[in-house]
């Protein structure tokens, strides 16, 4: 812990990647665990592009109860020792598979949305955007043009957002610290950021549970303790 803190204070260009287990501290699920959103059913019938299409009843469905849950959950302390941290200057931004929208809600700016958020839905006809409360009203898919609305995240058979994208390469060619909170590191492209940015000689530091593809490559790994308390206790130093 003491060399993770030495390295955030000596870093000009700290650039933060969170996965899952940032939020599953949180209480939102994970997708891939025995527990996760994934478990015994098939995403292309329920997150797809094929599915809002096709199958829009389970996938209006699947929508609301995931922002029901979204709703229901507030970002945790790491979330705030971030957005210090980047208040602070030590850390440039924050690249996120995650859609929930708690680095924003913590009070980052500075974030990369990869796969797009749940903070919001949008017309497929207009475009004109909501809050996603909206999704849990009595006819809160209908668009005022009469469009349907669906939740701005990447469905599966969608590019990841072209802007969010060149976000995260920026920063992760210029990151001398390149520190990973909660990803397994599996999923790509997401997953090239963090050896990208090694390979142009920043610094790795992968805070995660689980063993990850990286850790081998990595400067610093802690798999023993929680984001948060990681995060506070870097917090509490600088």
């Amino acid at each position: 812990m003491d060399q993770l803190k030495e390295w955030l204070y000596e870093a000009k260009s700290a650039v933060v990647f969170s996965g899952a287990g940032m939020s599953t501290e949180s209480g939102l699920p994970d997708f891939r665990s025995q527990n996760g959103l994934w478990q015994g059913k098939d995403p292309m019938q329920l997150a797809s592009t094929q599915a809002m299409r096709n199958h829009r009843e389970a996938f209006v469905d699947f929508y609301r109860k995931r922002i029901e849950g979204l709703l229901a959950c507030e970002p945790h302390a790491g979330h705030e020792c971030l957005a210090a941290l980047e208040q602070a200057g030590k850390v440039r931004g924050i690249i996120t598979q995650n859609v929930d929208g708690f680095h924003h809600r913590a009070g980052s700016k500075m974030v990369a949305q990869l796969h797009g958020t749940l903070e919001t839905v949008h017309c497929t006809r207009c475009e004109q955007v909501y809050p996603s409360a909206r999704y849990l009203q009595q006819d809160g898919t209908i668009c005022s043009c009469g469009g349907f609305l669906r939740p701005s995240v990447v469905l599966f058979g969608e590019s990841l957002p072209a802007m969010a994208l060149e976000q995260a390469q920026e920063w992760s060619d210029q990151a001398d610290l390149f520190l990973v909170l909660g990803s397994s590191l599996t999923v790509s492209p997401a997953n090239w950021f963090p050896q990208y940015a090694k390979e142009r000689g920043a610094r790795l530091v992968i805070v995660n549970q689980e063993p990850t593809p990286l850790d081998a490559w990595a400067d610093l790994v802690i798999s023993d303790k929680r984001i948060g308390e990681v995060l506070a206790e870097v917090c509490r130093q600088i």
